[in-house]
């Protein structure tokens, strides 16, 4: 069983499960899980990032297997960003589940840009002397650069020290899953699924998202990571459920 990283509050139900986008970690919750208020809430660092320990493989599935039992039987409500939200699409059936929030999910891959993620997991981790070099390129790839500073908490878990070197903590070899087939895994979803995306998101178009279910929702002025740009707007989607 993989050791996950796993952080935790609130106290009233349902339970909100904040699953991060791919080379994230939990900290990029920080202004949701503000927002929700006193919403329970639990978020761990997926397989491969932050303080979690890697997987063998990555799959989705693998991943979603890795976080199943932090789904709270009694009632959960899931929101996962781009990597996350497909995660989160695995975890549809289990039982606790009543919604399931996907956020940023880039549904449409060419066969170059799986080509292409398929040698960036093939890569040996970047290491650096400096933290601050780390650091900057863990923001880089988490796409939060320009949106938090390098002494925020998601820049600050992102980046482990080894041998007197720094380098991202995220496992390249994540970069590998494939593509996600969501739309066979909106179709054997059995609780309500929202698709949401950032207005100026670059990697998904509203025209996408449409093609695969009906209930779409833009958040106006905000790109890939809308959850950072504005945690409310985005808790907001957790709280109708």
């Amino acid at each position: 069983m993989t050791s996950l990283r796993v952080r935790r509050g609130g106290a009233e139900a349902p339970v909100v499960l904040l699953l991060h986008g791919l080379g994230a970690t939990s900290e990029v919750w920080h202004g949701v899980v503000a927002a929700l208020g006193d919403r329970a809430w639990v978020a761990p660092d997926l397989p491969g990032h932050g303080r979690s320990h890697p997987l063998p493989q990555y799959t989705f599935s693998a991943t979603a297997e890795a976080v199943a039992d932090l789904v709270d039987p009694a009632g959960t409500v899931i929101i996962g960003h781009s990597f996350g939200g497909v995660v989160g699409l695995h975890l549809a059936s289990r039982p606790g589940v009543r919604a399931v929030v996907g956020l940023g999910i880039k549904v449409a891959w060419t066969p170059d840009e799986l080509a292409r993620a398929a040698k960036l997991a093939a890569r040996e981790p970047a290491r650096f002397d400096t933290r601050d070099e780390a650091v900057a390129r863990h923001l880089r790839v988490a796409g939060l650069d320009g949106l938090v500073d390098m002494d925020h908490p998601a820049a600050a878990a992102g980046v482990v020290e080894e041998d007197g070197r720094w380098r991202p903590a995220l496992d390249p070899r994540a970069f590998g899953v494939g593509e996600p087939g969501v739309a066979a895994l909106l179709a054997v979803a059995a609780v309500p699924v929202v698709l949401a995306r950032g207005q100026h998101d670059a990697l998904v178009s509203s025209e996408d998202l449409l093609e695969l279910a009906p209930n779409v929702v833009d958040l106006p002025g905000l790109g890939h990571n809308a959850h950072v740009e504005d945690p409310a707007a985005v808790a907001a989607l957790v709280t109708r459920f």
